[in-house]
């Protein structure tokens, strides 16, 4: 690939910069290690033509090729095995040479777009609760893996409880005695898809179809219809639903009786000023308040009460598609993305900041997964929030706000993966002890433990290296006994369920990785998947997601009584990564999955597998750091902390800006991980660093027009 190279030399002299004197170093790298695959002959190998691309010029305008190319070097995929190596001095010396050109190209490029998109119905929830000020969700939403029964979810005071009592729905029945989820008679809208390797907040899977858009119609109507929105569930009851009073004696709950439509109807209008501004994240213009406030006087007119029309007009907005889509202004003319228009002005700049209601929206579905309070609002329309010592002031609030437990609720779980653990069913046979009380499985207890982690380093502002490595966990009894192979489940509450803090004094266990949850969803029913495994920790870990695999490999056959007998799965692998399309990956993969070997299909500790063979769990991580047991492996992912950070904070701004990063999104990982590198890795300042960051500030304001292409975008 080094061929490549020669090109950021070129982009040295154009921008008339200083001779850099790795530049002959690098043109002789470029001879010796690629130009044979990439760019001699006919034979172009690894879909990349770099004789091509150096006579063309294309580089220049290509930074996700030359972020591509930084990456497998670092990674040391290339050169690849059986060719010469690169020096180590001489690989970190061309890695830096292209981290200049690459930098100095991304100057000028623009941040992806992220579409216009609706909320996802997590969000959507969200929204209407805060809107209308309600007591709990207005739906059941099984993607919220874990709910809580202690109160201890209080981020203003730094600490989290010993020990709490918690349940997991989608992986057992309902708890009994428990307030049911969501309002009587609302019904959620289909479960959002995720991204593959992503979350379910990519704005360009949050399409509207028009069979869903029916459903939007639906759900508005029937959460107004209700019989659970009323008093004692609606915290905004009397300041929005109540009929105005009379004489200081409220009027009559719909009889509307006490005062005369004209006043009702200038009442409506003061209410609706602030109501719409919360509901569109704006104040809203003149024509809209107006064909809000004439809908709601029509409905008064017609003989509905104040409060059922309050309804109806809550309905209505709900339903609207300026409360429902998530969109950011064209600086140059005031349309929404997709809007149609005259052709703008292109040498205007496509990297615009955005403006301050687009940062106070963008924070609040970044950290509280819903819409921005009346605080954010506030500050955005006197033009106040992009103040930097306002900001900061702002994120540090967010971020101690208990609304930081919907945070909580969608990230980790998505991020972890852990959904994969409800379809994780280990033989009822060879593991009986996963099973108890008819329908329960001891997974609804795994899944718990990295939550729990998880909540525990952010309400305690821990360091995000904990993640991996802390020197607690939280178990229930059940767990523990699970660990040990064991059922200890005889007369215990299987719904609402005990976890203590316990410390953790065996660096075998604890963290995310190394957890009972995600060596069961990353097993089959009966044994281990060690490239499941190394792919999970590429993706998860360092989000290096692996290619596909070809689609002319077949499954690994199940093994023989023979093979059973005699082969360890290392051995029946082996003949995976003799095919020359699939080493690449497996080298890559393989390590990591045999790496925790030791580990069985559901987390249980074992030093030799059932035919009596050691397991040999020894490895390389990136071809720099030895390991011989899983304990080494957890220390070398330590050594290799960058890439841990700046693979979590990938995630983050991904999750962020819900859509997928590229290669301009790279300046901003850099700056977060050299800041949390050098000493602020705490948790909630790795979020704060992410809201500060450039990509998260700025949007691509150019709207494609008719006759241009994707690429031309």
């Amino acid at each position: 690939m080094c061929i490549v190279f020669g090109l950021g030399l070129g982009l040295h002299s154009a921008r008339n910069c200083a001779e850099d004197s790795s530049s002959s170093v690098v043109q002789t790298a470029i001879a010796r290690h690629c130009v044979k695959c990439h760019g001699r002959g006919a034979d172009i190998q690894g879909e990349l033509n770099l004789k091509q691309l150096m006579s063309s010029g294309e580089l220049l305008r290509r930074a996700d090729v030359l972020e591509e190319i930084i990456g497998v070097l670092e990674r040391r995929e290339m050169p690849p095995e059986g060719e010469a190596p690169l020096a180590p001095d001489l690989r970190q010396s061309i890695i830096r040479h292209l981290r200049v050109v690459l930098k100095r190209l991304l100057v000028t490029t623009e941040f992806a777009r992220t579409p216009i998109r609706r909320m996802n119905r997590f969000q959507y929830n969200n929204a209407v609760v805060d809107l209308l000020e309600l007591e709990r969700d207005i739906f059941y939403l099984p993607e919220k893996l874990m709910r809580r029964y202690s109160d201890y979810f209080e981020p203003q005071l730094g600490n989290m409880a010993s020990e709490l009592r918690v349940a997991n729905r989608p992986l057992g029945k309902d708890v009994d005695g428990a307030r049911a989820e969501g309002f009587v008679g609302v019904g959620a809208f289909p479960q959002d898809l995720r991204a593959e390797h992503g979350f379910d907040n990519r704005a360009d899977h949050l399409t509207l179809s028009p069979l869903l858009m029916e459903s939007f119609l639906r759900l508005s109507q029937t959460i107004v219809a209700s019989h659970d929105l009323n008093p004692e569930e609606c915290g905004s009851w009397e300041n929005f639903f109540a009929p105005p009073s009379d004489n200081g004696k409220a009027a009559d709950d719909n009889a509307g009786e006490a005062t005369d439509i004209e006043t009702q109807v200038h009442v409506i209008r003061s209410r609706l000023q602030s109501f719409l501004r919360r509901a569109f994240r704006r104040p809203p213009d003149t024509e809209t308040l107006d064909r809000f406030v004439t809908f709601a006087e029509n409905n008064l007119r017609s003989g509905t009460g104040f409060t059922d029309t309050m309804k109806t007009v809550v309905g209505a907005t709900v339903a609207s598609p300026e409360f429902l889509y998530l969109y950011h202004s064209h600086a140059h003319d005031g349309l929404r993305d997709g809007e149609q228009g005259d052709v703008i002005d292109k040498s205007a700049g496509r990297r615009q900041t955005l403006n301050d209601f687009e940062l106070a929206s963008r924070l609040s579905f970044f950290l509280w997964g819903s819409i921005p309070d009346d605080t954010l609002l506030d500050l955005t329309e006197a033009g106040k929030l992009s103040d930097p010592d306002t900001l900061n002031a702002q994120i540090d609030r967010m971020l101690a706000d208990r609304r930081m437990i919907r945070f909580c609720d969608s990230f980790p779980g998505q991020w972890l993966q852990l959904e994969r653990l409800i379809s994780s069913i280990p033989d009822t046979e060879r593991f009986r002890y996963f099973y108890f009380a008819q329908a329960y499985r001891a997974s609804m207890h795994m899944m718990l433990e990295p939550l729990l982690l998880f909540e525990a380093v952010y309400l305690e502002d821990r360091s995000i290296v904990e993640l991996l490595d802390p020197d607690f966990t939280y178990q229930s009894e059940v767990l523990a006994a699970a660990y040990q192979g064991e059922n200890n489940t005889p007369n215990r509450d299987t719904k609402i369920l005990t976890f203590r803090r316990i410390p953790v004094t065996d660096r075998r266990w604890g963290g995310v990785i190394t957890n009972a949850a995600v060596m069961t969803m990353t097993s089959s029913p009966t044994r281990t998947q060690p490239v499941t495994r190394g792919a999970w920790v590429n993706t998860v870990i360092f989000n290096d997601p692996p290619e596909p695999p070809p689609a002319d490999v077949p499954p690994l056959p199940e093994p023989d009584e023979e093979q059973l007998k005699t082969l360890t799965i290392r051995e029946r692998f082996a003949e995976h990564r003799k095919r020359e399309d699939c080493a690449g990956c497996h080298r890559q993969i393989d390590p990591l999955g045999f790496a925790l070997e030791n580990y069985g299909p559901t987390g249980i500790w074992r030093d030799r597998y059932e035919n009596g063979r050691p397991v040999n769990p020894s490895g390389m991580l990136f071809d720099q750091h030895e390991f011989s047991s899983a304990v080494e492996f957890k220390q070398a992912i330590l050594a290799e902390k960058p890439r841990f950070i700046r693979g979590f904070v990938a995630h983050l701004l991904s999750y962020a800006l819900g859509r997928e990063l590229n290669a301009v999104d790279s300046t901003a990982l850099d700056d977060i991980t050299q800041h949390v590198l050098d000493g602020d890795d705490r948790l909630r300042s790795v979020l704060k660093q992410v809201a500060l960051s450039a990509s998260f500030r700025h949007k691509n304001t150019h709207r494609r027009i008719s006759g241009e292409t994707n690429d031309e975008k």
